[in-house]
């Protein structure tokens, strides 16, 4: 938590800052699910948990904090996992060598639109403290992944 010590100084001077951390799973559903190992799952709980603490830090200086989890992530190394690339990533569900919820998946860029929509948005503030997923902002602002799809795996889970 160094970080923090040198991060929230900074969104205190800037009134409108605001902290967004990425996880895996949201506060609502890593509440009743265990979460591979004892130090992966405290891991997880914890940065939703600091979403909570430093929005409460945040909001009396203008400031705000949020945990954003995207869905099945699709990144580079599950990509490489499974044989494809983001061009061809659908085969991997075709040829089944992809599990089929493996087509709800998500870009990293999906993630990102959502951070972005957070930070575009004047009245921000209203996420302080919340634990979110990038499809249910992809939803509350309507953006999209780069392939217009609008995947939500946490719905489906």
């Amino acid at each position: 938590m160094q970080w923090s010590h040198h991060l929230l100084p900074l969104l205190i001077d800037r009134p409108g800052g605001r902290r967004v951390e990425v996880t895996d799973g949201t506060l609502d559903y890593n509440a009743s699910r265990y979460r591979i190992s004892v130090f992966y799952d405290l891991a997880k709980v914890a940065v939703n948990r600091l979403a909570l603490s430093q929005g409460q830090a945040l909001k009396p200086h203008g400031g705000s904090a949020v945990a954003i989890t995207p869905g099945w992530l699709r990144s580079e190394m599950m990509l490489d996992n499974f044989g494809v690339s983001e061009a061809n990533w659908r085969d991997a569900v075709d040829r089944t060598t992809a599990p089929a919820d493996f087509a709800l998946s998500e870009s990293p860029r999906y993630v990102a639109r959502a951070v972005v929509a957070l930070a575009s948005d004047p009245d921000r503030g209203r996420w302080n403290q919340q634990s979110v997923s990038s499809a249910q902002l992809a939803h509350e602002y309507g953006f999209t992944d780069h392939d217009g799809s609008q995947p939500d795996i946490w719905r489906r889970i």
